[in-house]
């Protein structure tokens, strides 16, 4: 395990609380998975947070700061947020959609509960290929052009 406590812990799990969200959409009201992004991101922000003032104590030059806060803002949006709440969307969506055609005679509510399983399923795969891509990008752009 890393030293990163935002990034190699338990809490790392907290950027995907959407996720969780996202595949009960089909069962619970809207309010419940905007709550669920919220909570996702502020474990970035905490992360931002994190990296800031990490670079402020070990250097304290206000472009290595924002560049840092950058980097962990960037990188914990789309790696925690953006790219797998979609991802798990479209998996729900397509899920819940087949589910219907294949199955009309199936309650709504255990297509919903079917759903809710195959996108929380989902999550423990998406999860290393969405970090590994996102950190590839990142070295790729924002890391060539500030670092």
């Amino acid at each position: 395990m890393g030293d990163d406590f935002f990034r190699d812990t338990w809490v790392r799990y907290l950027g995907y609380a959407n996720e969780v969200g996202e595949s009960f959409r089909a069962l619970v009201p809207v309010k419940v998975v905007r709550a669920s992004y919220a909570v996702a991101f502020a474990y970035c922000f905490a992360d931002t947070a994190h990296k800031s003032l990490r670079a402020l104590k070990n250097d304290g030059r206000p472009k290595k700061v924002l560049i840092e806060a950058g980097d962990a803002l960037i990188w914990q949006t789309l790696a925690s947020v953006v790219i797998p709440g979609f991802t798990i969307n479209r998996i729900c969506a397509y899920s819940q959609k087949n589910l219907a055609q294949k199955f009309p005679k199936l309650p709504p509510r255990t297509r919903g509960w079917l759903t809710v399983g195959v996108g929380l399923l989902s999550i423990p795969i998406i999860v290393r290929p969405i970090d590994i891509g996102t950190t590839l990008f990142m070295n790729l752009t924002y890391r060539q052009l500030f670092k």
